[in-house]
């Protein structure tokens, strides 16, 4: 079995500006910086020959490069939370892009996420956090927005089972840039 998952890559410049949120929070565990990303599709852990169905299905969907920026800062988990990201500003071709990675992987033979898609980058997993310190966090830094960056690929990471928060391992690379891997 394998933990996959399909994601967008932060550029250096950007992942500085996430590092420096991370602070003043007492009940944080903070991502590491190589570990940040916009999550496409969780899919979870999977045999092996599927997953080769699933790098086929991911490798037929077009991409064309777009701009994405990062705004804001919310939490996940409500009355407990237990997870804080920097939220991704709305943009259409990442929906389309999420879309299609969604389609692709049901095609695969997965079955479809249910969940909301809520583009965000993890900045923190959060133990025994009280909401009032939560959003107290939230509120001195709601203003955080980052520059337009270039998304030019998506990837296929595995990650080790338990917790999350990585470290996360690029798979393979969509579109295949003979680069990387």
């Amino acid at each position: 079995m394998i933990r996959l998952f399909t994601a967008l890559e932060i550029p250096d410049g950007i992942a500085t500006r996430l590092e420096a949120l991370q602070q003043g929070f007492e009940h944080a565990r903070w991502i590491e910086r190589e570990n940040f990303h916009i999550t496409l599709r969780f899919i979870g852990d999977i045999p092996e020959n599927i997953a080769a169905d699933v790098d086929e299905a991911l490798a037929e969907i077009p991409f064309e490069p777009f701009e994405l920026e990062l705004e804001g800062v919310g939490e996940f988990g409500g009355a407990k939370p237990h997870a804080l990201w920097a939220g991704v500003k709305p943009a259409e071709a990442l929906k389309r892009l999420q879309a299609r990675h969604e389609s692709a992987l049901r095609r695969a033979g997965l079955p479809p996420d249910t969940r909301k898609y809520i583009p965000h980058v993890t900045l923190a997993r959060l133990r025994a956090a009280e909401a009032p310190e939560v959003y107290r966090f939230i509120a001195a830094n709601n203003l955080f927005a980052t520059p337009k960056f270039e998304v030019t690929r998506s990837v296929l990471f595995s990650a080790r089972g338990g917790t999350g928060g990585g470290p996360y391992v690029a798979e393979r690379f969509y579109p295949d840039d003979g680069g990387e891997s």
